[in-house]
C-alpha cells in the first residue's frame, strides 16, 4: 500500500484510540474528544514527529492536571474532575500548531526535515513555530498543575508582593522550573524522533541537540508571558462566599489584580502567538 495512503490511516487510528481513551478518563468533554480527534489526525498524517510532540503535550499535561486534585479543588474555583477540556481549549492549544504543520506540508510533502536554515529559512522558521508552540502549552500547563501544589506561597510577577493560590500572574520556584522542564521534554521528543524519521548531515543532526535548551526557555518564557498577560489583563479576586480565587468581579469579589479584558483561553493564545513567533526567530539564528 502506498505511503500516502497508510500514514494517514495510521493517524486516523492512533487519534482515535487517544480520543477515546481521553473521553473516558475524562480528559476532554465530547466537543473536545472530536476537536482533539481533528487536530491530532492532522498532525500525525503530516508528520509523525509532529504528532509525537502534540501527544508529549497532551499525555504529560493530562497526567499532571489529575496530580493533587484534592488540594487543588480547594484553590480552584473552576475545577474540573480530571481537568476536562472543551473544543475551545483544545483548538487554542493545538490550531496554530496545525496550521503551521500544514504549511510546512504544502512545501515539502510528507519529508520530515531538519532544522537547517542553509536548505530552507521558511520551513525552519515554521517548525521553530511548532516547537515553540508546544513548549509553551506544555510550560504553562505543568506551571501552573505544580505551581499550585508548592508549598510556598506565590507572588505576583508585576510586583513581587505575595498572593493567594490560584491568582493569575502568581509564580513560584516550583512552577518556573516545571515550565522549563515540560519545554525540554517537548525538544527531547522533537530530537528523539528525528533520529528515526530525518535524514541530514552529520554536523546539522549534531545541531538538532540544540532543540532541547531551546525548548526549555521557550517553556519557561511562555509561562512568564502567560503570567504577565494574568496580572495585567486578566481579572483575579477573592469571593467572601466561596473563599475562593474567581476570575470574574462580582458584589462578593475583592479584587487582587488585573483587568477584566482576557479571560484564560485568550491568554493562552496570545502567549501561544507570541512564543511560537520568538522561537520562530530563534531557529532562524541558531540553525
Amino acid at each position: 500500500m502506498d505511503r500516502f495512503l497508510i500514514q494517514p490511516l495510521i493517524a486516523v487510528l492512533i487519534s482515535s484510540f487517544i480520543a477515546i481513551r481521553a473521553y473516558r478518563r475524562k480528559s476532554l468533554d465530547l466537543s473536545g474528544a472530536l476537536a482533539g480527534f481533528l487536530v491530532m489526525t492532522i498532525h500525525f498524517a503530516i508528520n509523525y514527529r509532529f504528532g509525537a510532540i502534540l501527544l508529549a503535550f497532551f499525555l504529560s499535561s493530562s497526567k499532571l492536571t489529575k496530580v493533587g486534585e484534592e488540594k487543588k479543588r480547594r484553590f480552584d474555583a473552576d475545577f474540573k474532575e480530571g481537568g476536562q477540556r472543551n473544543w475551545i481549549q483544545v483548538l487554542f492549544n493545538s490550531g496554530i500548531s496545525a496550521v503551521l504543520a500544514v504549511l510546512i506540508w504544502k512545501l515539502s510533502g510528507w519529508e520530515d526535515k531538519c532544522l537547517d536554515t542553509k536548505e530552507s529559512t521558511v520551513i525552519t522558521s515554521l517548525i521553530g513555530g511548532i516547537i515553540g508552540h508546544y513548549s509553551c502549552c506544555n510550560g504553562d500547563t505543568w506551571s501552573s498543575e505544580l505551581g499550585v501544589l508548592s508549598d510556598a506561597q506565590p507572588r505576583l510577577i508585576t510586583t513581587f508582593k505575595p498572593v493567594r493560590k490560584g491568582t493569575n500572574g502568581g509564580v513560584t520556584m516550583l512552577g518556573l522550573v516545571a515550565a522549563a522542564a515540560a519545554g525540554s521534554v517537548i525538544g527531547l521528543t522533537f530530537v528523539l524522533f528525528g533520529f528515526f524519521t530525518t535524514k541530514c548531515e552529520y554536523d546539522v543532526a549534531l545541531k538538532q541537540l540544540l532543540v532541547v535548551p531551546l525548548a526549555a526557555m521557550a517553556g519557561l518564557c511562555g509561562s512568564l508571558i502567560d503570567s504577565l498577560l494574568g496580572a495585567t489583563l486578566q481579572f483575579s479576586g477573592f469571593c467572601t462566599v466561596r473563599k475562593k480565587v474567581v476570575g470574574k468581579p462580582g458584589p462578593t469579589v475583592k479584587k487582587i489584580s488585573g483587568l477584566n479584558f482576557l479571560d484564560n483561553n485568550a491568554v493562552n493564545l496570545v502567549s501561544i502567538l507570541l512564543t511560537s513567533l520568538l522561537t520562530s526567530i530563534a531557529c532562524l539564528y541558531i540553525f
